[in-house]
């Protein structure tokens, strides 16, 4: 299953929350990659401890690959498997992002390079579970990874700012959906930085709710535990295994993935 993490507005938790799913997807057996789509590199240093300096290990060489297809053929390796990561955590693998992503998006949009993620993803074999991290923004990555997609999660923080984005975001998955990829559903909208004792994140997400927005059930509570956990690079479900954040997360991934 290959499930894309998206959103268009930034510091709502998209890489908190991939990096954390596939950590306990793992922790159940199943190697599990994580792919790396925002220039900013968040997720690939939570999982890996660093940012990855050469280009010729990240997700950029793929592109750039993508870019070099002759009339005689790619002498290069076009796919993946040469840029996958081993992280410190058993069953979980990274294909790190790295700042030329930047610099290659536009040659990549020019060039209509926009199908050869999941042309390279439906290659690429060994792994039960997918998720791409993209940049908070509809680009030409984040377009790539919901053209790859199967499923999309959507992260919400309970904010005005936010419910307003939604209506936009969900237009976007449908056109995507409509025109690239008639396989994409949205998974559900999970609900970040839920503080139940406030009215204002109750009231948001009532209003989803009666709008028929696909809401998930379980709720992700702010905590200085996600900020600790990334900071020593360890996702919750290794850094505070016991912790009321790290049986969120649980609860999350049982409601998505039914055990």
């Amino acid at each position: 299953m290959r499930r894309v993490v998206f959103n268009q507005k930034g510091g709502v938790g998209k890489s908190t929350i991939t990096c954390n799913l596939a950590a306990i997807n793992a922790v159940k057996g199943k190697k599990t990659l994580v792919i790396d789509l925002d220039v900013q590199g968040n997720t690939t240093q939570y999982l890996l401890g660093k940012k990855v300096t050469d280009s010729g290990s990240t997700i950029a060489l793929f592109f750039k690959n993508c870019l070099s297809l002759s009339l005689f053929g790619n002498s290069n390796n076009n796919g993946l498997q040469g840029i996958i990561h081993e992280t410190p955590f058993p069953n979980l693998y990274v294909i790190p992002s790295h700042p030329e992503l930047e610099s290659l998006q536009s040659r990549l949009e020019s060039r209509m390079k926009i199908f050869k993620l999941r042309e390279a993803l439906e290659e690429l074999t060994g792994f039960e579970s997918i998720y791409l991290d993209t940049p908070p923004v509809l680009n030409f990555f984040s377009h790539s990874a919901l053209i790859a997609a199967e499923k999309c999660l959507i992260p919400f923080d309970c904010d005005s700012f936010s419910r307003e984005a939604l209506y936009n975001l969900m237009q976007t998955v449908a056109e995507v959906k409509a025109d690239h990829n008639a396989k994409l559903e949205v998974e559900g909208i999970v609900v970040n930085q839920y503080q139940k004792q406030a009215n204002l994140p109750q009231q948001l997400v009532d209003a989803l709710l009666a709008e028929g927005l696909p809401v998930l059930e379980a709720r992700i509570s702010p905590s200085i535990r996600v900020r600790e956990s990334h900071s020593a690079s360890q996702p919750l479900v290794h850094y505070a295994p016991k912790h009321k954040l790290t049986d969120e997360y649980h609860a999350l991934y049982t409601e998505i993935h039914g055990s």
